[in-house]
């Protein structure tokens, strides 16, 4: 885990509560994610709540409360990809890598993520890696994407 130093980030808050977001945004930035030791520095930082820290953050799916993996998978489950069988890759990468949505395989090679669009309807059904998108998915073709991240 990353040391992080919460004097630098918390510098230029006021200390009011509608820094919140932007608190939680160089938090992430600089950690990959939301630890439990970040929403009580920035629950004292700004005198709110634990929980007024986690209601927030939850709210916005751009916030996480686990560690990243290496490699970052998205499975677009949008109209046209779950058609085209984006529900079946997801369970397939929950299945094969034995990780859940919203977490990081055992090993931190992986972390999953099913979205509501990727905005690749065109090329459905699509996964992310990283920045790469991969069109017109199957299972065997996912199993082959995943291979070339080991």
């Amino acid at each position: 885990m990353t040391d992080i130093d919460y004097s630098r980030l918390f510098r230029s808050s006021r200390g009011k509560e509608g820094d919140l977001i932007p608190l939680l945004q160089r938090v992430q930035a600089a950690a990959g994610f939301i630890s439990e030791e970040a929403v009580e520095r920035i629950s004292g930082h700004l005198r709110i709540s634990e929980n007024t820290v986690y209601g927030v953050a939850s709210f916005y799916a751009q916030f996480r409360f686990t560690a990243p993996g290496r490699h970052s998978i998205k499975i677009c489950l949008g109209t046209a990809c779950h058609v085209q069988g984006g529900k079946v890759l997801s369970d397939a990468v929950e299945r094969e890598l034995e990780v859940e949505p919203g977490r990081a395989t055992a090993d931190g090679r992986f972390d999953f993520q099913p979205v509501a669009c990727l905005g690749c309807c065109a090329l459905a059904p699509v996964v992310q890696v990283d920045e790469e998108i991969h069109s017109q998915m199957n299972v065997t073709h996912l199993r082959e994407v995943l291979e070339k991240y080991e």
